[in-house]
């Protein structure tokens, strides 16, 4: 049976985090997932959120690097040239929180950057991710996102992923979402297929409005049966923007989450 993780970035957001972890329990979700619980004036204790999720019985699986200055048009910092101070505070806060916290892995993300001394400064902040996460057994993914919501976007393609994983030795790991790879044209189950052993982490959300996954024109219920046939042990991220906003909007959506759990569609 597939297992789901519910992306607090996008779900339940109505509560606080710790709140929000037992309340994706409660929906029948198997695990968590994490924007930036530790940025900002909203920021979580580590402690906090470790306690609330053995309390909900769900593992922390991931969580992002710092955009960095949002208002300025950060999406990321790793790719950018000349900060490389910045993006290695980021990858160093980010993992000792995730450390702290018990999660298992630290999405990178790379921001809004083109040409060869991005792609330097990115391979360079990669190595010093995947050095200062080994010691504490956490794993490092890269995602590839969509030029559609984030233009300019340094790794918008799987290909582009796969690649810059090659480069170092092939220990990241991808974070396929298969909603980004949708809005770039790609086809989910089919780049599924081909980067398998390379996949650390899978995301569904609806395309093209990023709404539940079961609306929209990307039909899960194949590519659900795909991955049980491809032999898929990792949990399924849902990171998708519910329809209905405040009080209960998330759980008013979830009616998909039980069919898809069985690999077939609510309809």
């Amino acid at each position: 049976m597939l297992r789901f993780s519910a992306n607090l970035g996008f779900l339940f957001t109505d509560r606080p985090l710790p709140e929000a972890v037992v309340a994706a329990a409660r929906a029948g979700f198997d695990a968590v997932e994490l924007h930036w619980p530790h940025v900002g004036p909203g920021a979580v204790p580590a402690d906090e959120l470790k306690s609330a999720a053995a309390e909900a019985g769900l593992p922390i699986l991931a969580l992002n690097t710092a955009r960095g200055d949002v208002a300025a048009g950060d999406f990321g910092l790793s790719a950018l040239a000349g900060r490389e101070r910045e993006a290695r505070a980021a990858i160093n806060a980010a993992i000792a929180y995730a450390a702290a916290c018990g999660a298992g892995a630290v999405h990178l993300m790379a921001g809004k950057a083109e040409g060869p001394e991005a792609h330097a400064a990115f391979l360079a902040n990669l190595r010093h991710a995947l050095t200062s996460a080994r010691p504490q057994g956490l794993r490092i993914l890269l995602e590839p996102i969509n030029t559609f919501d984030v233009p300019g976007y340094f790794v918008s393609t799987v290909d582009r992923a796969l690649a810059l994983i090659e480069e170092m030795g092939g220990e990241a790991e991808l974070l396929l979402d298969c909603y980004h790879v949708a809005r770039m044209g790609g086809d989910p189950a089919t780049a599924i297929a081909e980067a398998f052993p390379k996949i650390g982490h899978i995301q569904i959300a609806g395309v093209p409005d990023r709404g539940e996954p079961d609306q929209g024109t990307l039909a899960y219920p194949p590519l659900l049966d795909g991955l049980q046939r491809l032999g898929y042990t990792g949990h399924i991220g849902a990171e998708y923007r519910p329809r209905m906003s405040g009080a209960g909007g998330t759980e008013a959506g979830l009616t998909w989450l039980a069919a898809f759990r069985k690999g077939r569609g609510a309809g």
